[in-house]
């Protein structure tokens, strides 16, 4: 089969699509017929080797995957053949990618793809869709009527916090530096939308919620929690995702007094249970027209190695060019 592979660690002009043996699935697996896979910021930190697992060469790339049920191994009883179905969690902790035309998976990673969506809108909200509600639930606890703040909008994780959180009933706030990013979180139903670039943004979030931020969602890899926690109310929570090389100071007398948490966490620290929880409600906020992924732009398998170093330029470089997701598309014709 084809699969978008490196053979050692390297900038993106080290992946090479080429042959590669088709897996099999063993106990509990599920091979699924790639139809689309998108890519992840963390996809660019494995391959480069700035994160560090478990890899085998050739290690084919990509976390996030959509596509149809091609076979099924013994004792695996969720899925048959010609299912559709989507996931993430590929590509780390040893196992191999999702960029080629078949990966093999354990099948408490697949979720039923919902009919409304194509295999590329699927693969585009996998990995972010997951990120925001484990952010936003499992660790913030957000609660109807809260006000949410998060970074970057019209990106990945940003366009799902925003509707996720509008979906609960809560109150959002975002910024951006772009029109195109402007207008879609606009669209997407954010209450407040600032240009970072023209906005005084902690003097507008003051007027906006008097009280203070119950959530503060941070999406930047250099958090300022010296304006982060004084913006955050009292018992306010601060969701942190992103940032492996920061280390901001940090306001204590502004923080303890007021009850402020500080909540980390990494998507692939949870266990398959844990994320179909997330899975499940996004089905069911797709069916009510609540949530809808944001493919920015797919490139063919072909060009796994330029979505790659697309994605790079935008989300290290700040090239500002990319609005939603990164998708890379497998045509079987």
């Amino acid at each position: 089969m084809r699969a978008a592979y490196i053979e050692s660690l390297g900038d993106a002009s080290a992946i090479t699509v080429g042959e590669v043996p088709t897996p099999t699935p063993g106990p509990g697996e599920v091979l699924v017929k790639v139809g689309a896979a998108s890519i992840n910021p963390i996809d660019l930190y494995l391959r480069s080797g700035r994160v560090k697992m478990p890899m085998s060469f050739p290690y084919v790339v990509g976390t996030d995957v959509a596509g149809t049920v091609e076979a099924v191994g013994r004792g695996a009883t969720r899925y048959r053949p010609g299912d559709r179905v989507w996931g993430s969690n590929q590509g780390i902790l040893g196992r191999q990618g999702s960029v080629a035309d078949y990966v093999c998976t354990d099948e408490r990673w697949l979720y039923a793809t919902p009919p409304r969506l194509s295999d590329a809108e699927a693969a585009s909200m996998a990995l972010v869709g997951i990120t925001a509600h484990l952010g936003l639930f499992e660790r913030a606890h957000l609660k109807p009527h809260e006000t949410v703040y998060v970074a970057g909008g019209g990106g990945g994780v940003g366009s799902m916090v925003i509707q996720m959180a509008k979906a609960t009933g809560a109150r959002v706030a975002t910024t951006a530096g772009h029109e195109r990013s402007l207008e879609l979180c606009r669209s997407l139903g954010a209450d407040l939308v600032l240009n970072y670039k023209t906005d005084d943004v902690p003097a507008r979030l003051r007027e906006w919620a008097e009280d203070g931020i119950d959530v503060w969602f941070e999406t930047q890899r250099e958090p300022d929690l010296m304006t982060i926690v004084p913006l955050l109310r009292k018992r306010g929570r601060a969701v942190l995702m992103a940032g492996r090389d920061a280390t901001p100071s940090f306001p204590l007398g502004s923080f303890y007094p007021r009850n402020c948490s500080i909540l980390g966490f990494a998507m692939f620290n949870y266990e398959p249970d844990d994320q179909l929880i997330c899975a499940e409600d996004m089905t069911r906020w797709i069916s009510q027209d609540r949530l809808k992924p944001i493919v920015g732009r797919a490139f063919p398998i072909e060009q796994a190695a330029e979505a790659q170093q697309f994605l790079e330029d935008n989300s290290v470089g700040g090239a500002g060019t990319l609005v939603g997701k990164v998708v890379i598309t497998v045509d079987h014709e």
